[in-house]
């Protein structure tokens, strides 16, 4: 089965509302521009931390403003489709903001899951995450792959 998209994280909240406490929710989040190993061996990994894997996008806009005038190099709509079409993703949401705050609160995971280039003091969820009763994992190996380094190379 085909991972559902809501692009609205906020009617994803309410579409998770019958599993909270009955199943762990894990989310993670990212561009995921141009999907790599890196990115698959972190969400296969992320799958095993929740019975639901949750997987949020940048918008383009915000996608822009992270990583520069020229990306995403994958817009919004293809980059969910893709990533849904990937075995153990649940669901796939997008947002906007610059942090994921607004979607934490709004999802509220058990699991929050980020890459290895992150560290607890690096996740500005982290406070938000923990307070919610959740835990913050960090997965996927070594970053030793980036979407950025991937569209220099042309």
């Amino acid at each position: 089965m085909a991972a559902q998209i809501v692009p609205d994280a906020r009617a994803l909240a309410d579409a998770l509302a019958p599993d909270r406490g009955q199943r762990t929710i894990a989310l993670a989040n990212g561009c995921f521009d141009i999907l790599h190993v890196g990115h698959v061996r972190l969400l296969q990994e992320a799958r095993q931390h929740g019975d639901v894997l949750v997987v949020a996008l940048n918008t383009d806009a915000s996608a822009r403003a992270l990583k520069g005038p020229d990306r995403p190099y994958v817009t919004l709509d293809e980059r969910m489709e893709i990533i849904a079409a990937l075995a153990g993703v649940d669901y796939i949401t997008s947002f906007a903001e610059p942090t994921a705050h607004a979607l934490v609160e709004a999802l509220r995971p058990d699991v929050y899951v980020k890459g290895t280039d992150r560290t607890p003091d690096t996740t500005p969820e982290r406070e938000l995450v923990e307070s919610l009763g959740g835990r913050l994992v960090f997965l996927g190996g070594p970053k030793e792959r980036s979407s950025t380094d991937l569209g220099r190379r042309g």
